[in-house]
């Protein structure tokens, strides 16, 4: 190389000392350049200027030789020191070959990169951030630098660019932010540092604001707060916190749905402090957004309703989610259910607080939210704004969603519990869409009948409950079939009537012409069919729970309602010993819950027409279980028939388990219940067939406990000889009027003798298996 020739206008004394192994002598040619360039920025010759700092870029700093190179660097550090204000119009060409060092494979020489770009943007200060992005690109590869000594420099560095910015009023932060999206997904822990804390620089600068482009790096800074370093993790976790009380201070300018995926994705992180920190953010989003988030409900409800059953070891993070839970039930108000979506959309007015409007639904998948639609509208929430804005409730996400969690055996009770709550709001605040969904709901809640906690099967009754008794329920279909071809199958099939019309005429007079009776829809009979199909394919259910579940059902709907269509469904149950068993259980509940206080009075003085058809289609299938119709007959006073019956008793098949139904009942005789009948054994002349019921169950009795009870019960009956009938005597109620005893005994007869045949087709299977199990 010529220097003479070449490196003009560079003397060959100084392209020594650059290229010198020596730092001293390295700084000495920096002293004679600094000269140089001062005297052509007095002679204004710009040409000469750009002239040495190509030869020092090209010739030294980009030179393959590395004391080439940090000549090089310094000489650009020493053009920048002599060019002052004015160095502005060279940055250019003064960082590029800087830059281009940070990259060498020698510590060294990275680091005295880092001291000439020091100096450099030390010379030019505000006027290098045009060139912000390529030095903060050098930097943030620089800050995960393994060297200590480059990895101090950069810091220095940092600082002082950190200060420059922090003066200025001429940030870029449109072209910064997305560099800044891109490097906050680095997984180095010192760039994750040097990228959390120019955030919070530029965080706390008044004239930047950088809440407008939060949705573009949130995501990535839930990434950083999982990192392993816990001073990373709180730097980051004070990052979010200045953002969050910046989104209270400043409701109306934050892009809320732009934000809403990403948070439902960090509500359901493994990281405890990611998930808390989410469903924190998640809780003020609901609370200052209001309907604004209803679009994106399905998402929000699978990323909260599992944390609802946490335990105390993510206390916190179960609480937080609950208030997200309350608060997003209750953005569900009723106009919800006023829009049909095959009209167009409808806008409300924006209350004070929230924009609510309602427009035609959009697609929305479980697990994930979209945010398709007119994000200008929707994503910003203004607190005062008048405007009107269209909200979105996709009903169809949320049902979907709820389903799945209520169909997952391994969810908790409170998730379990917090569904059939939204479930029921649905229907209570938009009955008319959710009324859509009903028949694919209707298996899994009659499956939730057989869960293990009380307080899930309660829950499950009071949904229920309001399906078989909403308004929006009275659809056609309660006119039309109700064989229940629409229900899946079971392993037991209940005959049902073809039609709901073809119930029997007291049936019909009891549901429809009760004035006390409220009107049920056609979900109401379908729930009944499936209960005691549900009771018949699972004989546990109906063992542990089946009293608890009628009970509740009493309480919950009209209990005459109840007893009457059950009544008219097992009367054509095809099962004849599950019909026993259940019309044993619904006496059990009717002789003996406090729930069925005013029931029993009804049936007990049988002086309305509605009480008598009652009775008598209580009859009907009580009959399937001889001592029950016994018992009802008490229960109504109805002693003369339940003689009658008794008398009856002596053709039919006495087995042990009859004998017990008849201990049971002479149990119940004993009980508050029958306090009435046992005074009426005062009045012997009026109530001689009440006596004579109860001797004939004594005769059925063997010479047990319960023979010993009944026979000291009727030992107090005042002058036994007043028992004798005479011509004329009666009961002291005269029977009640429109009611044929005589075909009701014939009706039991006809049972009875199907039970007879039941058990003799029963046990001749059994013979006949015996047989083959012989041979």
């Amino acid at each position: 190389m010529n220097a003479e020739r070449d490196l003009s206008p560079l003397t060959p004394g100084v392209v020594r000392a650059l290229t010198d192994k020596l730092y001293e002598k390295r700084k000495v040619a920096a002293l004679e350049i600094e000269k140089l360039v001062r005297e052509f920025v007095a002679q204004n010759n710009t040409s000469q200027i750009k002239h040495v700092i190509q030869i020092l870029s090209q010739e030294f700093a980009l030179s393959q030789h590395p004391h080439s190179r940090k000549g090089g660097l310094i000489g650009l550090a020493a053009c920048s020191i002599a060019l002052g204000k004015d160095s502005g119009l060279y940055l250019k060409e003064l960082i590029e070959p800087v830059l281009t060092c940070f990259n060498d494979a020698d510590s060294r020489l990275r680091y005295y990169a880092c001291e000439a770009l020091y100096n450099i943007v030390k010379v030019a200060r505000g006027s290098v951030l045009p060139h912000f992005n390529v030095l903060f690109d050098g930097l943030s590869k620089l800050a995960a630098d393994p060297d200590p000594n480059v990895k101090s420099g950069s810091e220095l560095l940092d600082r002082l660019l950190k200060d420059i910015v922090t003066e200025s009023n001429q940030f870029d932060l449109v072209g910064f932010i997305p560099l800044l999206r891109e490097r906050i997904y680095s997984n180095n822990q010192y760039a994750r540092q040097f990228i959390i804390s120019w955030i919070l620089v530029l965080e706390s600068v008044p004239d930047i604001n950088l809440l407008d482009y939060l949705p573009e790096i949130l995501d990535g800074l839930f990434q950083i707060l999982g990192d392993n370093s816990k001073e990373i993790r709180k730097m980051c976790e004070v990052a979010l916190g200045e953002f969050l009380k910046e989104i209270k201070k400043n409701p109306s300018s934050v892009k809320f749905a732009e934000m809403a995926n990403i948070l439902v994705i960090h509500c359901q992180a493994a990281d405890d402090l990611i998930q808390l920190t989410a469903m924190c953010w998640m809780r003020e989003f609901i609370q200052l957004a209001g309907r604004v988030m209803l679009p994106y409900s399905s998402g929000i409800l699978t990323a909260v309703l599992p944390c609802l059953s946490y335990d105390d070891r993510k206390k916190n993070i179960k609480e937080v989610a609950n208030v997200c839970n309350q608060s997003l039930m209750k953005l569900v108000i009723p106009e919800d259910d006023e829009m049909d979506e095959a009209k167009p959309s409808v806008t409300i007015p924006a209350e004070p607080t929230s924009e609510e409007s309602i427009s035609k639904p959009e697609a929305v998948t479980t697990g994930s939210l979209d945010a398709s639609g007119d994000s200008s509208n929707s994503g910003v929430f203004t607190v005062t704004s008048c405007e009107r804005i269209q909200v979105t409730l996709n009903l169809d996400g949320i049902v979907q969603v709820l389903d799945y969690h209520l169909s997952d055996t391994a969810i908790g009770m409170m998730t379990r519990i917090a569904v059939l709550k939204w479930l029921y709001h649905l229907y209570i605040k938009t009955p008319r869409k959710m009324f859509r969904h009903t028949d694919s709901l209707f298996p899994i809640l009659l499956r939730t009948l057989s869960d293990e906690s009380d307080e899930v099967i309660l829950k499950d009754l009071e949904l229920l409950a309001e399906i078989a008794s909403s308004p929006a329920g009275q659809t056609e279909e309660a006119h039309g079939p109700s064989d229940g071809s629409d229900v899946r199958p079971g392993p037991v099939e209940l005959h049902v009537p073809a039609r709901a019309g073809q119930l029997s005429s007291s049936s019909t007079k009891g549901l429809e012409c009760s004035p006390s009776t409220p009107t049920m829809n056609s979900y109401f009979y379908k729930f009944m069919i499936n209960l005691l199909k549900r009771f018949s394919s699972e004989r546990k259910l109906l063992e542990t729970r089946g009293a608890f579940i009628i009970r509740q059902l009493c309480l919950l709907l009209n209990a005459e309602n109840i007893f009457h269509s059950m009544a008219d469904i097992l009367l054509r149950e095809e099962d004849l010993k599950f019909a026993s068993t259940m019309v044993h259980t619904l006496n059990t509940i009717l002789l003996t819950s406090s729930e069925l206080f005013q029931l029993r009075n009804q049936l007990k003085d049988l002086k309305t027409p509605e009480s008598r058809n009652l009775f008598c289609c209580l009859y009907r299938s009580w009959c399937h279980n001889p001592v029950t119709t016994v018992s009802l007959c008490f229960l109504t006073q109805n002693y003369k028939h339940a003689y009658d019956l008794i008398q009856k008793f002596g053709d039919l098949e006495v087995t042990v388990d009859f004998l017990t139904e008849v201990d049971k009942l002479v149990q119940l005789i004993e009980c508050p219940i029958f306090t009435y009948l046992r005074l009426q054994l005062l009045d012997v002349k009026n109530n001689p067939y009440l006596i004579k019921a109860l001797y004939g169950l004594l005769m059925l009795l063997p010479q047990s406990s319960a023979f010993q009870l009944l026979s000291h019960r009727l030992q107090c009956v005042p002058n036994p000889e007043l028992m004798q009938t005479t011509i004329g005597a009666g009961s002291a109620r005269t029977a009640a009027s429109n009611i044929d005893y005589t075909e009701l005994l014939q009706h039991f007869e006809k049972v009875q003798n199907k039970h007879l045949e039941a058990r003799h087709q029963r046990a001749g299977r059994a013979e006949q298996l015996d047989r083959r199990v012989v041979l």
